[in-house]
């Protein structure tokens, strides 16, 4: 397939996809129900934290979760709610209330110093970083410690704790769904990054169609692999190189 083709295909796919009939199956359903940007920021970051395995398990669980919290994600953080949950109820797989706890602390700490976590990306000056993902989640680590000092076994549950290596797919999901502002899928109330900023969420499966597609040499799914794929997927189009996270979706599904 030549350059041309594969760009020809990407962006068909993307545009097949890329369409509010994705929105009722995928966790960027649970932040859309907000209008309040501080909701859709927390709604994000969580749903996101516990996107990984079966779509209608996260879907699930993610509606659970924000029930927790009457559905008042800023409220709940400010008033402390998740203090009266008890540890070891499951919201998610591996992750646990103790995780959302230490989660939702640090949260708070975020919200009362800055006012929302646009603003603390802002005052991190996350935009003039080449990885601006990878700054944010290294400072809302530091914060997550702060706020719940001597638990660190906690910490890997919210959040990586490798950024040299990690492909931080979570995360660079949640910052598609708050940066990308085409008003299909993804919500762009973000300004502090830019989309051509983004990089791509790089898990197994679009690891695996990106090197089926010449997108990717290596074999590990990690932070340079990102970069790579990123990359290629700029010179397509360096304003918004994550729409074709759609179209890695789509052919996927179709291969």
């Amino acid at each position: 397939m030549t350059e041309n083709e594969l760009k020809d295909l990407l962006d068909t796919e993307a545009a097949r996809i890329n369409s509010p009939s994705f929105i009722g199956d995928d966790p960027v359903q649970f932040p859309r129900r907000f209008s309040d940007v501080r909701d859709i920021e927390i709604a994000s970051l969580l749903s996101a934290t516990i996107a990984w395995g079966n779509r209608k398990m996260i879907c699930r669980d993610c509606d659970k979760m924000l029930g927790l919290m009457d559905n008042e994600p800023y409220n709940y953080v400010m008033d402390e709610g998740y203090e009266d949950l008890p540890d070891g109820m499951n919201i998610h797989r591996t992750f646990f209330t103790q995780h959302l706890k230490y989660y939702l602390r640090g949260l708070r700490k975020i919200y009362a110093d800055h006012g929302s976590l646009q603003a603390f990306a802002r005052s991190l000056d996350v935009a003039s970083d080449e990885a601006p993902a990878w700054k944010l989640v290294d400072g809302i680590n530091r914060q997550l410690a702060l706020a719940t000092p001597g638990h660190d076994e906690l910490a890997s549950r919210c959040l990586p704790q490798n950024l040299v290596n990690t492909a931080l797919k979570r995360v660079n999901m949640a910052l598609r769904w708050l940066v990308r502002n085409d008003g299909i899928v993804d919500m762009g109330v973000w300004d502090v990054i830019k989309p051509s900023q983004l990089y791509i969420p790089l898990d197994v499966h679009v690891g695996d169609i990106s090197r089926e597609l010449g997108l990717l040499t290596r074999n590990a799914n990690d932070r340079k692999s990102v970069n790579e794929v990123t990359s290629h997927l700029r010179r397509f189009n360096p304003s918004d190189p994550t729409v074709y996270d759609f179209a890695l979706f789509g052919i996927g599904m179709k291969l």
